[in-house]
């Protein structure tokens, strides 16, 4: 892990609070499993599906979570949205906070955008934010996540 405060105040009153910033990776396994259309939203046009991940590395723990896409994937040309919540320990930490994915892919080229949700964090991890890389490698995923947390000065 690397750690570097952002800015802290050399002065400032008892209880102050700062960013300081992370780094975290490791890897997960990941199960997807089909959920049934939703004719209210759109019927088999918009594929639902449920999440399942174990983290490991500096992130140990678990998050479920559901994935809605659309498009053809066999063909290259999709695009896909996703919420989890994700409960373990960060780098010595406890506690949960959610994940929003969106992806696209199209013309060879892919974007993926996996965030943390504003407000989302609890316990230990109370007032997290930050982005996450998802990287796939001959069907393994890893992760590297760069996030921050406040700090007591």
């Amino acid at each position: 892990m690397q750690a570097a405060a952002t800015n802290p105040a050399p002065h400032a009153p008892p209880g102050t609070m700062y960013r300081m910033t992370s780094h975290a990776s490791g890897s997960f396994a990941v199960k997807t499993t089909p959920l049934p259309p939703d004719e209210a939203t759109g019927g088999a046009a918009i594929g639902r599906f449920a999440l399942d991940k174990q983290f490991h590395g500096d992130l140990t723990g678990w998050s479920k979570g559901q994935m809605l896409g659309a498009g053809d994937p066999a063909s290259g040309t999709a695009g896909y949205v996703a919420m989890e919540c994700v409960t373990g320990e960060l780098n010595g930490r406890s506690g949960s906070f959610a994940l929003q994915h969106l992806g696209t892919m199209g013309g060879g080229k892919m974007s993926l955008n996996v965030s943390v949700v504003p407000g989302s964090g609890t316990g230990e991890l109370k007032g997290i934010s930050g982005t996450m890389s998802i990287l796939i490698a001959e069907g393994q995923h890893s992760y590297e996540f760069d996030y921050a947390l406040p700090e007591p000065l």
